[in-house]
């Protein structure tokens, strides 16, 4: 019988996510829910697994319309995330990008997954984040990113 292989615990996943900006320089946020892939309880930018024959960018345009019902203007690439969950047994390379909101008010379209949402000032986040949304943060605040 063949078992399911899974992204991130039998082979190096690649994922990604977004550091998505309001009109009014906030972030978006989302608090990972009870079903999410890992780090259930944590913080992070949204995003998701990029599919066999997708591009990164179009993989994310893709996941914030299934999570989040919205479509942004992706403008800058941020340092890729190596993403080691020890405790979990996970590994995955995370593709970090830059955008702007440009069409929707953003909802939980998949509340299995996510607990929480809110729009936050980039200087004052919540203490728990993940790994892939700290080390963007951070990069995006010392100027380290490509604009697209």
């Amino acid at each position: 019988m063949d078992k399911q292989l899974k992204p991130g615990k039998d082979y190096i996943g690649v994922g990604g996510g977004v550091l998505i900006f309001n009109k009014k320089g906030e972030v978006l946020l989302m608090k990972r829910g009870k079903k999410s892939k890992n780090e259930a309880g944590w913080w992070c930018k949204p995003g998701g697994t990029v599919s066999y024959g997708e591009g990164a960018a179009k993989a994310m345009e893709r996941e914030l319309k299934e999570e989040l019902n919205i479509k942004v203007k992706i403008w800058g690439l941020l340092p890729h995330t190596d993403h080691f969950i020890k405790k979990e047994k996970q590994h995955w390379l995370a593709i970090n990008f830059l955008a702007d909101l440009r069409f929707g008010e953003p909802q939980i379209m998949e509340p299995e997954k996510c607990d929480e949402m809110r729009w936050f000032d980039i200087k004052k986040l919540p203490k728990k984040l993940t790994r892939t949304t700290k080390e963007p943060v951070k990069n995006f605040l010392e100027g380290k990113y490509i604009k697209l």
